[in-house]
């Protein structure tokens, strides 16, 4: 039943509804690797000054993203549209945040490898 559900929302989803995922989860990535490296959350915020300068960043990003409706992922994208020192900023939060990610928000995990599996299966 649950693979059921994973399987209906990964394949349903409009442009906008991917986008809104897009941003939740890079919420809940930043908010873990900030939680965890940085213990200065902003007055009235889960995240520090930086990580929350980072993710404005990034959910802009997302917001403007031209190939939202082809894409999978950023990182498969074959277009880069993050500066370099973001990118790099991005790049290790993920490899920090994205294997936890499992324990904290286990049916996100589970939708994004379903569809990253999904996509590299059509190729």
């Amino acid at each position: 039943m649950l693979f059921i559900g994973i399987w209906k929302g990964a394949c349903d989803m409009d442009t906008e509804e991917k986008r809104r995922e897009e941003m939740d989860t890079m919420r809940e990535i930043l908010t873990l690797y900030c939680k965890a490296h940085h213990h200065t959350p902003a007055a009235g915020k889960d995240l520090c000054a930086d990580c929350d300068a980072l993710l404005g960043y990034a959910l802009h990003r997302i917001g403007k993203c031209p190939r939202m409706a082809v894409k999978t992922f950023c990182a498969v994208c074959p277009v880069h549209c993050y500066a370099k020192e973001p990118r790099a900023k991005i790049k290790e939060v993920m490899r920090y945040a994205g294997p936890r990610m499992i324990l904290h928000h286990p049916f996100m995990t589970l939708r994004h490898m379903f569809i990253q599996w999904r996509s590299r299966a059509r190729r």
